[in-house]
């Protein structure tokens, strides 16, 4: 982000919500779902949508701050890469059933690293016109990995794309793939790229700039540390599990 003196602190706010709900999000998932007190917990459209509007934040707010960390976003991206697979590791070899491949984190390390390639174009593009593309093709997009493109059925996606394994990151998802947490270079790439392009339309707003400079109370200083969040509520989510049901 920018200087400290110049940091958006409601952005970090942001994240501070976020990462509060994703918290509690997993804490009643280990609860309902890892020590089946409701297994029809996950799929109640509430909870979907709930899970939706947390992910979407991070990857949003991500793609939004990507230009204000130039100096670390090679750093970043190769951390965020390194914990997705740590999480893999430790997920497979703990909770086999709940095993994640390709996470949030492994797309988010991924997202940042392909940004460096991808700027040169994407400055190219207004950033209204680039904001409302790719929110098109991300909402298009978004049910790729069930086998079609579109909204309501759609097109359908040529099967042999979900027959190549190597594949699966970029979201065609070979038979079988199981994972509790996936997030693919599609469409989750667009919905990035929505907060990168909406950076350059905040910054022609002077009075938005203004805004975001506040500080929510405790909350500014959460969303400033997600990463260490994320990385060690889960145990202590599972621990706490254990705990009480054994």
């Amino acid at each position: 982000m920018e200087a400290q003196k110049k940091r958006y602190y409601l952005v970090d706010g942001i994240r501070g919500v976020a990462i509060v709900n994703m918290a509690v999000f997993h804490f009643l998932y280990d609860v309902f779902i890892v020590y089946g007190k409701n297994p029809l917990w996950y799929g109640l459209p509430a909870i979907h949508i709930w899970q939706q509007m947390i992910c979407q934040t991070f990857i949003f707010i991500s793609g939004f701050v990507w230009q204000w960390g130039m100096e670390g976003n090679l750093r970043r991206g190769l951390s965020f890469n390194l914990y997705g697979f740590i999480i893999s590791l430790v997920t497979l070899i703990v909770i086999p059933s709940e095993t994640i491949w390709f996470g949030i984190l492994n797309f988010m390390g991924c997202a940042v690293l392909l940004m460096f390639p991808l700027q040169k174009l994407v400055k190219k593009v207004s950033p209204a016109w680039g904001l409302g593309i790719c929110f098109v093709l991300f909402i298009l997009c978004k049910q790729i990995q069930h086998g079609y493109i579109g909204i309501g059925g759609g097109i359908q996606v040529p099967a042999i794309c979900y027959s190549i394994k190597i594949l699966t990151p970029f979201g065609f998802p070979f038979p079988g793939f199981k994972s509790s947490d996936y997030f693919p270079m599609i469409p989750w790439m667009f919905l990035y790229l929505c907060g990168y392009f909406f950076n350059g339309i905040f910054r022609e707003h002077d009075t938005w700039k203004a805004a975001a400079r506040f500080k929510v109370p405790v909350l500014s200083a959460i969303g400033s540390r997600t990463i260490w969040i994320y990385l060690f509520h889960q145990p202590v989510s599972m621990l706490v599990c254990s705990l009480v049901f054994g």
